[in-house]
């Protein structure tokens, strides 16, 4: 009777034929250099690459595992190869204004070679200028302006010398300066004496002490006009001298970057700043000797303003960057200005500028992980506004400056990139919605599949993807049937026949630890005995909680019951999940029915214990119910439902089929054979619905049923919707094939109830009505007295 819902072996599992395979092992297939079935994500990346504008930034959407940053990478750098490399970029000293350092842009490569230059033209200045003011002629030249100048305030001081002499005076030099003083016998006045002098002698003499006094003054005018047209005249000898020394050997530079405007304002401003500074450059000798005085230099002088600070160079590259941030905070991808700490206080110059990730990519490419960069608001914040502006401004992080700290304002730099975020679709979700800017400035999105689909063409690719994993990682080659339980291992993880897992993460998992068995066993080769040994051990590893729920089924701490027949109770089937392993097994469901209005009783809902999808789907039994027995007469029944031992909460829909198949016992009083479990939804239509985890809920219940002893009447029921989903392992397989255990497929209401019980489940005639011996008919008839019943209650009640 039930023979036509039964699946054959053929469709438990989708196998995969080795013989389609014309190779003897993946040693000789040409390694994978293509991508698998992410046609979608690769032609969006493609795009976005392409398109110039700003706000045409990617973000790349899927799950983990589908290889999607491996992918994204090889992508952008085979597509960088072919654009233009950007420019190197580096700091300079800004000589007017020393806490806003320049930002030079130079050509590709050229970064270090110029910082060379400078630092080899500031050490050939140290020695070329000493030099220069030690040559005899140039000392000369400053000797005869000196002498000039001294010969000049001579004559001056001779001519008051005479003068005052003529007076009766003399001058003499004091701390304080020149004052005359009167003489007597070529020497001066005592007090005393000069105190006995007749009055208007004295009064002649501070008279004529009065005049020299002011002709001093007047002479010291003329001396101080000499030295400053003294000083002129030097100043101007050392800088002619010193520019022709300087100007001689800046001038080759200019020469060789005469395109570059920017660094020939920096070379101008470099050669007045050296010209200005000409004293550290001149007292830079071995013996600390200068041009025109001798000292001893206190320390050795410092010439770090003339240094030049590379941020980004771009070396021997062909190409535009490609560079991964996988720290993106905010130092690390804009940058820091680090400090150089003493004793007293930490010292800051444009040398202590440190260049970022954004700042590596610039005219290329910047991939970053979204989970990281939105763990860091500064950062993601602060790439938004780069986003905006399209200039990068080096600063320090605010929360990190001292009090009252004085920080550098590097020039801003201006950007040309794209940003590439990796994330799964939730992330992307949450930044559409509640991020206005989001889409603006991301406006490429690249999702990645998660599986492909099944057919010759992506097998043969799946076996040169073995091939490259192979030889990439040095491991054993797999021979053809080793490639085939590969494949089918894949469709297990999406658990579908038709398709193939794009995760390729866990694919090579276990593709390595196949490999790693046959390579114990000794084996030249892997085979798909080493496959499944790495499956079945791969499991054993995780299972232990697993295996704990499975003994309280063995020793009937959880009460199920897989033979015999009961009303009113039936076996669902749930799946667990504890990190990355997912089990099925079954629980009890159990239905109560009695006379009285209030529908039905979710107990779990009651107790808080459901989530809001079961609920929707204990409802829908309701609008089937009132569909099915309700047309003529109205529902007077009061419905009990429970998952027992239900302890931690119940959700989803999958398991709605079977509670109304409890319900549909309890109402015909029939019972259901307790060696069947069910999964499947149920629309109120009557129609059974796919649900998830099929595999492993068929693979939990055998389990169950081979501990507890294998009748050859057991089997499982699920929705013929998720036949294609079937991937069952190869052990149950061979025991269905024996028809010790059966999967039976359903689309509706009926089939199910019928399997379950053994008995037609009837259909209605003309009047609605169903045949007495079938399930249906049954139903009514309790129905119908349950009505009946109840307005006898109400009549007496009455009188």
């Amino acid at each position: 009777m039930f023979e036509k819902y039964r699946l054959s072996s053929l469709e438990l599992r989708g196998r995969c034929d080795s013989d389609q395979f014309l190779f003897k092992s993946t040693a000789e297939l040409t390694p994978l250099n293509e991508v698998i079935g992410q046609e979608r994500a690769v032609s969006a990346i493609q795009f976005g690459l392409g398109m110039k504008g700003r706000g045409y930034n990617i973000f790349v959407t899927g799950q983990e595992g589908t290889g999607k940053q491996t992918i994204v990478r090889d992508l952008i750098t085979q597509y960088a190869s072919g654009q233009p490399t950007p420019s190197d970029w580096c700091m300079v000293n800004n000589f007017k204004d020393e806490f806003r350092p320049h930002a030079i842009r130079l050509a590709p490569g050229k970064g270090y070679g110029f910082a060379k230059a400078i630092n080899r033209l500031i050490n050939n200045l140290q020695l070329r200028l000493v030099k220069k003011f030690q040559n005899r002629s140039v000392k000369g030249k400053i000797m005869e302006i000196q002498s000039r100048g001294a010969g000049q305030q001579l004559i001056l001081m001779e001519q008051l010398n005479r003068l005052t002499a003529q007076k009766g005076l003399q001058l003499i030099k004091t701390d304080g300066g020149y004052r005359s003083v009167p003489m007597t016998d070529n020497r001066p006045f005592t007090e005393e004496e000069y105190d006995q002098l007749p009055l208007e002698e004295r009064n002649n003499l501070e008279v004529a002490m009065r005049d020299i006094q002011g002709e001093l003054q007047k002479i010291e005018g003329e001396i101080n006009k000499i030295n400053q047209t003294q000083d002129k005249v030097l100043d101007e000898l050392i800088e002619e001298l010193a520019n022709k020394v300087i100007g001689a050997r800046v001038d080759s530079l200019r020469a060789e970057y005469k395109d570059n405007l920017e660094v020939q304002a920096y070379l101008s401003q470099l050669q007045t700043s050296i010209v200005d500074d000409l004293d550290n450059f001149i007292g830079a000798d071995s013996d600390g000797q200068g041009a025109d005085h001798s000292y001893e230099t206190s320390e050795k002088p410092n010439f770090d303003r003339y240094r030049v600070n590379v941020l980004v160079a771009q070396g021997n590259r062909s190409g535009a960057p490609v560079i991964f941030e996988p720290n993106p905070n905010y130092k690390n991808m804009f940058g820091q200005i680090e400090k150089r700490s003493n004793l007293e206080n930490q010292a800051i110059d444009f040398t202590m500028v440190r260049a970022g990730s954004l700042m590596q990519a610039n005219g290329g490419y910047l991939i970053i992980e979204l989970e990281s960069l939105l763990v860091n608001s500064q950062a993601w914040e602060a790439l938004k506004r780069t986003l905006q502006t399209r200039m990068l401004t080096l600063e320090e992080i605010p929360s990190e400056m001292g009090p009252a700290s004085v920080s550098l304002q590097p020039e801003p730099i201006p950007m040309d990139f794209k940003i590439i975020l990796l994330g799964d679709y939730s992330l992307f979700e949450q930044l559409q919605n509640e991020d206005p800017k989001f889409n603006k400035y991301f406006k490429v999105r690249a999702d990645f599949d998660y599986e492909t689909l099944r057919s010759p063409e992506t097998m043969q690719l799946y076996a040169r993807f073995i091939a490259r994993v192979c030889r990439q990682e040095g491991l054993l080659p797999f021979n053809r049937k080793g490639v085939a339980s590969i494949i089918e291992c894949s469709s297990k993880i999406v658990a579908n026949q038709r398709k193939l897992s794009l995760r390729f993460g866990p694919i090579v998992g276990i593709i390595k630890e196949a490999e790693y068995w046959a390579r114990l066993e000794g084996k030249k080769l892997a085979t798909e005995t080493h496959t499944y040994k790495a499956f079945s051990e791969h499991r054993f590893r995780n299972n232990l909680y697993e295996e704990k729920i499975h003994e309280s089924y063995v020793d009937n701490t959880i009460m199920i019951d897989v033979a015999g027949e009961v009303i009113g109770q039936i076996n669902g089937l749930a799946v667990f999940s504890v990190g990355e392993l997912a089990f099925g097994r079954p629980t009890r469901i159990t239905a109560e029915t009695f006379m009285g209005p209030s529908g039905i009783i979710n107990i779990e809902r009651e107790a808080e214990m459901s989530g809001a999808t079961y609920d929707k789907g204990v409802m829908v039994l309701s609008g089937y119910l009132g569909r099915v027995f309700a047309q003529k007469t109205p529902l007077n029944l009061s419905i009990s439902l429970a998952f027992e031992q239900s302890y931690d909460g119940v959700d989803g829909d999958s398991a709605s089929s079977t509670e109304l198949y409890a319900i549909l016992s309890s109402l015909a009083d029939l019972p259901i054979h307790q060696g069947l479990a069910v999964t499947g939804s149920v629309n109120q239509k009557g129609k059974i619905q796919a649900i998830g985890g099929v595999n492993q809920k068929i693979e939990g219940f055998f389990e169950v049923c081979q501990s507890k002893g294998l009748t050859g009447t057991q089997g499982v029921i699920i929705p013929a919707a998720n036949v294609n989903n079937l991937m069952l392992k190869r052990e149950l397989v061979e025991i269905i094939e024996k028809r010790r255990f059966h999967i039976y497929r359903i689309s509706s209401i009926k089939e199910g109830i019928e399997i379950l019980t053994g008995v037609p489940a009837g259909e209605a005639n003309a009047l609605g009505q169903y045949p007495a011996d079938t399930v249906y008919g049954r139903v009514q008839r309790k129905l119908d007295r349950f009505l009946h019943q109840s307005l006898k209650l109400k009549e007496t009640t009455l009188f």
